[in-house]
């Protein structure tokens, strides 16, 4: 055994993942699942759920994949039974799903409100719920991590309920993470920036507007986008006896934009947080008099 598979103490735990069959979900319960971690799954696309079970049963890896709705109260529940019946323990629980669309507040309505806060708070609540009376029952504590996203952190003009969900996810996490700790229970976040999945285009309407290189460079600091496998890594982490110590926290695998909060690494120019001179077209004779 190494070091890293001493310290972090993760073989034959336990981990449910809802949202895991596909995107960043799919990487954090493979990266889990490489480690020894014994992995259930809730996702709403079957055909992934379908190729993640596939995918774990090749690898010989133990795992239950259910094809369900975590932001169906009945759904989650028989998944976190699954895990009783089978398991006898959790360890782990790592809340993946979310999901928003792009409109002006004022052209949305309370359904739509409704949508989001259920995506991305309520069933964040319920799998909590469920998790931590298991957790303290195993006598181990254990780990929830929570993936929210920068937008928590800054304004988001056209995600103004999402970005409220998150922000509520994040002090959700903090005032649980206080209330849990002497039972050994951690409850962290990790709230990425850019990491292009097919569901970041469809959030967009379709449009990737970080395609472009060029823009990837001047909005993040590192100067490339975020891969499935940086968000990954961090919730091996959290979910190891290596952040036993941390809770109530977020992580920030961003490539810095949290950081630069709008300073951008202009071509030729450098950093600025404002538009360099000769960036933007001139403004014709005769605008702004």
């Amino acid at each position: 055994m190494g070091w890293f598979e001493e310290r972090a103490g993760l073989d034959g735990t336990v981990a449910l993942i809802t949202g895991g069959a596909g995107g960043l979900g799919e990487g954090i319960a493979v990266d889990l699942a490489a480690n020894g971690v014994r992995v259930a799954v809730l996702d709403i696309d079957e055909e992934a759920a379908d190729r993640l079970r596939a995918s774990l049963d090749g690898l010989g890896r133990a795992a239950i994949v259910h094809h369900g709705d975590a932001r169906d109260a009945d759904a989650l529940a028989a998944l976190f039974a699954a895990v009783d019946e089978r398991w006898g323990r959790l360890d782990t629980l790592v809340n993946v799903v979310g999901g928003t669309f792009r409109a002006p507040f004022t052209d949305t309505t309370p359904k739509g409100w409704n949508a989001i806060i259920r995506a991305n708070l309520l069933h964040v609540l319920h799998a909590c719920s469920l998790a931590v009376p298991r957790m303290k029952a195993g006598d181990g504590g254990g780990s929830i991590v929570n993936i929210t996203t920068i937008e928590a952190h800054r304004a988001a003009p056209g995600f103004a309920v999402y970005t409220a969900a998150k922000a509520a996810v994040e002090q959700f996490a903090r005032t649980l993470a206080v209330e849990v700790a002497p039972d050994g229970i951690r409850v962290n976040n990790i709230a990425p920036d850019y990491t292009p999945t097919p569901n970041l285009a469809k959030a967009g309407g379709g449009d990737d507007p970080m395609s472009d290189p060029a823009g990837v460079r001047i909005a993040i600091p590192m100067g490339r986008a975020g891969e499935i496998r940086d968000i990954s890594g961090c919730a091996v982490f959290l979910a190891s006896a290596l952040s036993s110590y941390v809770t109530g926290t977020t992580l920030h695998p961003d490539g810095g934009t949290f950081a630069s909060s709008g300073w951008f690494n202009w071509p030729d120019a450098g950093w600025a947080n404002h538009v360099p001179a000769g960036v933007l077209p001139s403004a014709p004779p005769g605008a702004g008099q």
